[in-house]
């Protein structure tokens, strides 16, 4: 992975004092990972213990006021809060008259590109939109994971200079999303990271169910393998029963799980249809298998949810 050249000094962001509105778990880490790049956090926002906890934990000595005061003390904002949350605040900053004119409001929505900020935009405000493509845990490591991590940035076109050096200086790789894109954009990053962690956790249900006692360190070697696998080879990756065609081993895969985990049945069924039809597509399944296996797959997915007890 290149890392892209530092902007020229001209380009960059001036020292700036930086508040963070929703101190959930990635706020308060940007913040602190701007003042590892000189920037002073002055203010935060956040009405839960555990966002009070997370701001005391990166931000010390950094006061929790109310997000109106929080614009009012800072040159960079960041607008951290949920995607569903996001217009209405941004709407009512704006109406409030919290937003002032040359004031940076960033939010870190993944789903959102610039237009969310509108509202702030008419009211003199410079908008970005600067998503961490990260899981955070809400603790310092998280300063650390941003280290080489992609932002995916949208921005007006003479904001983009400036949204790219600040995703620099907080240690991360600035890739550009077109503002149609980004809903796309977002649906790719849950699909292959949030569903990720469902399918994991499943997996390791099934395998303490199955008497092994440290399920964590059996799967550990095997999901970094294939994980590198994927990300080097992709469709060519694949590997087991579905790719192979072994439409007997899936049926008794369905027949266990109907019987230890009947809440796994769906998920496993769609992810193999969706394995079959990318093996099918890329040669890997052999043709005159795939009609057995599909077959298989259908006639699971016919069954009632307690088919299995038939």
């Amino acid at each position: 992975m290149n890392t892209p050249p530092l902007p020229d000094p001209k380009d960059r962001p001036a020292r700036l004092t930086v508040g963070v509105v929703g101190a959930g778990r990635v706020g308060p880490a940007l913040a602190a990972s701007l003042q590892l790049a000189g920037h002073r956090p002055v203010a935060a926002s956040g009405v839960s213990e555990a966002s009070r906890r997370r701001a005391a934990a990166l931000l010390p000595d950094v006061p929790l006021v109310a997000p109106a005061d929080v614009l009012r003390r800072a040159e960079l904002v960041l607008l951290t809060v949920p995607d569903d949350a996001l217009p209405g605040l941004v709407a009512g900053l704006a109406e409030t008259g919290a937003v002032r004119p040359g004031q940076l409001l960033v939010h870190t929505s993944g789903r959102y590109g610039a237009k969310v900020l509108d509202p702030a935009l008419r009211a003199g405000a410079l908008p970005l939109a600067l998503h961490p493509a990260m899981t955070f845990t809400g603790t310092p490591v998280d300063v650390q994971r941003l280290a080489g991590c992609s932002f995916g940035v949208t921005a007006p076109e003479e904001l983009r200079l400036a949204a790219e050096a600040l995703v620099i200086e907080m240690g991360g790789e600035p890739e550009w999303i077109d503002e149609d894109k980004r809903p796309l954009y977002h649906a790719a990053l849950a699909l292959g990271a949030n569903h990720l962690v469902t399918l994991v956790a499943q997996s390791l249900d099934l395998l303490r169910a199955a008497g092994v006692a440290a399920p964590d360190r059996m799967l550990g070697p095997l999901l970094g393998a294939a994980l590198d696998n994927a990300l080097r080879s992709g469709d060519a990756a694949l590997t087991g029963p579905v790719a192979r065609g072994d439409a007997g081993t899936v049926a008794a895969h369905v027949t266990e799980l109907r019987r230890h985990a009947p809440q796994a049945v769906a998920g496993y069924l769609a992810m193999a249809r969706a394995t079959a039809d990318r093996a099918l597509a890329h040669g890997l399944l052999k043709p005159e298998l795939a009609e057995d296996l599909l077959g298989v797959l259908a006639d699971q997915a016919a069954l009632p949810e307690n088919g299995g007890d038939r």
